[in-house]
């Protein structure tokens, strides 16, 4: 785009040269211009610094360009939180919900949200509007249901994990082998042969418990176990179970897998270690399909300036086939889309592109999101900063972030202008299963940080509903989102790497 400052001066040089009139002075001329060339190309291009992260500008000079835009973040705050924005977000998510319910990968539910939301992005006025076609996983729960047998008659509430394979028509009926742990299994593991592998893993946080989820059947089916039965990965219950994906090994024999609700596992527990023998009864009609066709869905509002530069926010539009999916992830969705709406409504165009993307099959491991990566990824060094909401949108206690150093001390400056509503923290690991391809691409990359607890409380179960959502929360979480992704895209220079 731009000629190196050599090739620009040359030939300049070559004809003073000629002319024997190269003087000192002339000298001194010339290596102020090459410098303030040098100095200018990087602010003329929006291109980020590479090599050792730094930037012709001192951070004092970016500092003063971050603050100059204490006004448009007031103006998107209050457009947002107490105009004409106010509850937009929660109010479209409720009008999708209600209307297509869950929206499981390679269902009909899924397919008709995307057909919804294509429709909604175009009306709203954004531009580029379109699907990029995918291929996704195609999983079907069917009838299920365990009954306990013994010691009593108890009818229990199970969700099968994503992936899993069905029983046979008659069910499973075995005795229960109670264990709080892989380390437990492999020292019971002569015990676990022929039987039903209970899982009651204490939860401490999210990633320790759920790789008793992911790998629970395949651990159960190395000691020759006929099932597993695993303790919903939740942060608190009222007898509710949640369901996720589970992955099976080369290798190791597929055995039926489900997840079951805190109260019944710790049930389990104490009989167990009173010496009662449990039997259940376990029927699962799940099935694998062909991969579908499906959609990863596509909205812009392109740059004024280097429109080939992104700023990508996102959220998932799939979600599991219970509740309504609206807290994982139509919330993150949502505030996605409203980011952009607001931006246009506002009449603000960055000097970046601002991609909105809504991932399919994000709950199958990403797929969606994986797809879009290896048809864009040769275009990875124009990525400025990559945004997934997928915790919530519940009130924002702040951003997570993944970057060099230089890029966090310019994020915490951005985030600073959200003071008016006080979320200003700016923490680590920004990663997100969408995003984590960029990211490991050397891209910057964050996500926004609410209550947690709340969050795995209601996380793929029943109660994923548009009950436990917030308006006046969301508004903060859109406000948030729309600040940090128009202020990225619209500085003149693209976040360090490093």
């Amino acid at each position: 785009m731009f000629s190196s400052p050599f090739s620009m001066l040359q030939p300049v040089l070559e004809k003073m040269i000629l002319g024997r009139k190269l003087t000192g002075k002339t000298m001194k001329f010339l290596l102020l211009i090459f410098v303030g060339v040098v100095h200018l190309l990087p602010l003329a291009s929006g291109k980020a610094i590479h090599g050792n992260g730094t930037s012709q500008r001192t951070f004092q000079e970016i500092k003063e360009e971050i603050a100059h835009y204490g006004d448009v973040a007031k103006a998107i705050i209050n457009f947002t939180v107490y105009g004409k924005g106010q509850n937009r977000s929660y109010e479209r998510l409720a009008l999708l919900v209600d209307t297509v319910g869950p929206r499981l990968s390679g269902s009909k539910s899924l397919e008709k949200a995307i057909e919804i939301m294509q429709q909604n992005l175009q009306g709203d006025g954004l531009e580029n509007v379109h699907l990029e076609p995918v291929k996704i996983p195609h999983w079907e729960r069917g009838e299920e249901s365990a009954v306990m047998l013994e010691p009593r008659i108890h009818k229990m509430a199970i969700l099968g994990l994503g992936s899993s394979i069905g029983t046979p028509p008659e069910g499973i009926t075995a005795e229960v082998l109670v264990v709080t742990s892989f380390d437990e299994l492999q020292r019971r593991g002569p015990d676990a042969k022929g039987k039903i592998v209970v899982y009651n893993q204490p939860y401490t946080n999210y990633s320790a418990a759920v790789q008793y989820r992911m790998e629970g059947a395949v651990e159960a089916a190395k000691v020759g176990a006929l099932a597993s039965l695993i303790r919903s990965v939740a942060s608190f219950s009222i007898y509710s179970p949640h369901t996720g994906i589970q992955e099976y090994q080369n290798g190791v024999p597929k055995i039926p897998t489900a997840c079951i609700t805190v109260e019944d596992a710790e049930m389990m527990s104490r009989m167990a270690s009173r010496g009662n023998k449990i039997v259940i009864q376990l029927k699962m009609g799940a099935k694998s399909y062909p991969d579908a066709d499906s959609f990863n869905t596509v909205a812009e509002i392109t740059g004024s300036k280097y429109p080939e530069q992104i700023v990508l926010v996102s959220g998932h539009l799939d979600s599991w086939d219970v509740g309504q999916g609206a807290l994982d992830d139509g919330g993150g969705a949502f505030i996605s889309w409203e980011a952009l709406s607001v931006i246009k409504d506002l009449g603000l165009r960055p000097k970046r592109t601002l991609r909105l993307v809504l991932w399919t099959a994000e709950e199958q491991g990403g797929v969606g999101s994986s797809q879009y990566y290896q048809l864009h990824k040769a275009n990875s060094s124009n990525y400025s900063l990559v945004m997934e909401s997928d915790l919530g949108t519940f009130l924002p206690s702040g951003l997570k972030f993944t970057g060099s150093n230089s890029a966090r001390i310019i994020m915490e400056e951005v985030m600073s202008l959200l003071q008016p509503i006080n979320i200003t923290q700016v923490l680590k690991n920004g990663d997100g299963t969408d995003i984590n391809f960029w990211i490991q691409d050397g891209v910057p990359g964050a996500s926004l940080l609410d209550d947690l607890y709340k969050y795995f409380s209601f996380h793929h179960s029943h109660g994923d509903t548009m009950t436990v959502m917030d308006p006046k929360q969301m508004n903060l979480a859109a406000a948030v989102w729309a600040v940090v992704s128009y202020v990225i895209a619209d500085l003149e220079e693209m976040l360090p790497r490093s």
